[in-house]
């Protein structure tokens, strides 16, 4: 049964549990909802959460547990024979699921069936041509016993997904029939359904903290194992990037921080001056009627994909550098620089500086507007002198976390930057940084076996560790030097 059915089927569950439930109680009291502890439709919500909600979260459960438990009892199948020179049983055992993928595709798009799939396992230079069929490439060459794993394999997760939507449907139908047992007009279903609910949101919530846990731990995990690989002292003190597949690779760290933060600050000097002047006409000197008009025009900058502003980069602002600033002043010939990428992402930028600080200068009271007019000043002087003092934490605070979403962009660098990591000071030359090479080492089929694979994890790390702290001092600064207005 398939997971989509499987779904359907809960939810349909769930929608006759909420009806059951609810005649079942108006039932009990012929009708008069006056002798029910709750409302008729809370005995409903009761039934359907208790036909879905155990259901749901035990074949969460089982999405996550299966596969590691599969994937475990196949590893000991894997024999040393089946490793080859160069490769690992991480290697194999990613062919192995490869190959169980491309039977799966096989079967489902009706060129072979079960019986066939058995035979394919037997003969790995057939299998091979038919797993090519469907663009499955592989690692290492097939022999009988990994095709043989697959196909354990495969049967293991076809058995495991038919043993779940048993256990799944199993407990929804117990939970539906045991929760309509328990419908009587004295029944507290509404104290029942609200903390379930009340559990049920304590749950969402702490996603966000689970996810941000996750992905620190798994970033820690895979980074210390870059680290048993190769000398963490090469990664934080290298002045070279020159990773090669196979060994010999020199990964220092330095070029690709310097292009991110060179990219970055120019960026800054692009959005910071334009998106700061934007927000305070918006917010002090443009009448309502334009301000309604203007802001919403730029905040559409916001919802423009980064892949567009890279394309722009590359066809537009690259040449227009090149030809009217690089080689006239003899600073290079090539679109793609830093110079390109910084003023594209300054533009995307703009949005985001002058967004927020327009919120923080619209919160100062205007009191404080009043008084500096009481007193003889005009309006550039106020805002000088007493807005945008007042205003000053929250706008560096908005500065920082632009600066934040500068240092994760990748397209615009892919497309106006190049892929050239160096130490270099001329803005019209090409370089790159952190994010484009994390993608890059991460790109193709590769398994995280080698150091120049595992390094993007290291600078994953290392660029949320920046990132991070950047986000706190924009916090601690809000925070310490905001003022309080009643």
């Amino acid at each position: 049964m398939s997971l989509g059915l499987l779904l359907l089927l809960l939810i349909g569950l769930a929608g006759l549990g909420f009806v059951a439930g609810r005649q079942r109680a108006l039932a009990a009291v012929r009708g008069d909802a006056r002798d029910l502890h709750s409302l008729p439709a809370y005995y409903g919500q009761a039934v359907a959460l208790a036909a879905a909600v155990p259901a749901a979260l035990l074949m969460l459960v089982w999405l996550i547990v299966q596969p590691l438990a599969v994937e475990r009892s196949t590893l000991a199948l894997i024999l040393p024979e089946d490793i080859g020179a160069g490769s690992s049983r991480e290697l194999v055992m990613a062919d192995i699921r490869r190959i169980a993928e491309g039977m799966e595709v096989l079967v489902a798009s009706g060129t072979a069936n079960e019986g066939e799939i058995v035979a394919l396992a037997s003969q790995p230079e057939a299998l091979k041509a038919r797993l090519a069929e469907v663009n499955v490439a592989l690692a290492a060459p097939i022999s009988a016993h990994v095709a043989g794993a697959a196909l354990v394999y495969r049967q293991s997760m076809a058995t495991g997904q038919g043993a779940m939507a048993v256990a799944v449907l199993a407990l929804a139908v117990a939970g539906f029939l045991l929760a309509l047992w328990r419908v009587t007009p004295q029944f507290r279903a509404r104290n029942v359904v609200e903390r379930v609910m009340q559990v049920l949101l304590i749950a969402a919530s702490s996603i966000a903290i689970l996810t941000t846990a996750g992905i620190i731990f798994s970033l820690v995990f895979e980074s210390w194992h870059f680290f048993q690989l190769y000398p963490a002292r090469d990664f934080f003190l290298s002045l070279t990037w020159s990773p090669k597949f196979g060994g010999g690779s020199d990964l220092g760290l330095w070029p690709l921080l310097w292009g991110t933060l060179y990219v970055s600050a120019i960026a800054l000097l692009v959005a910071v001056p334009i998106g700061l002047m934007a927000a305070i006409y918006l917010s002090e000197y443009a009448s309502p009627a334009l301000r309604a008009v203007a802001k919403p025009a730029i905040e559409i900058l916001a919802g423009i994909p980064s892949i567009v502003y890279g394309l722009f980069a590359l066809m537009t602002v690259g040449p227009f550098l090149r030809d009217w600033f690089a080689q006239p002043m003899g600073l290079g010939d090539s679109s793609s620089s830093v110079m390109t990428a910084g003023v594209v992402m300054g533009i995307m930028l703009i949005p985001y500086v002058s967004s927020l600080s327009d919120d923080i200068i619209n919160a100062v009271p205007q009191a404080l507007r009043d008084g500096s007019y009481a007193i003889g000043a005009t309006q550039s002087e106020t805002i000088r002198q007493v807005v945008f003092p007042a205003a000053l934490p929250g706008i560096v605070g908005a500065i920082l976390m632009a600066a934040s979403r500068a240092i994760g962009e990748t397209m615009i660098v892919v497309l106006g930057a190049g892929a050239a990591a160096k130490l270099d000071l001329n803005p019209f030359e090409a370089m790159t940084t952190v994010t484009v090479k994390i993608v890059s080492q991460l790109t193709g089929d590769t398994e995280f076996a080698s150091p120049e694979t595992l390094v993007a994890f290291a600078l994953g790390l290392t660029l949320f560790v920046f990132t991070l702290g950047l986000n706190v001092l924009a916090l601690y600064i809000v925070r310490k030097y905001r003022e309080q207005y009643e």
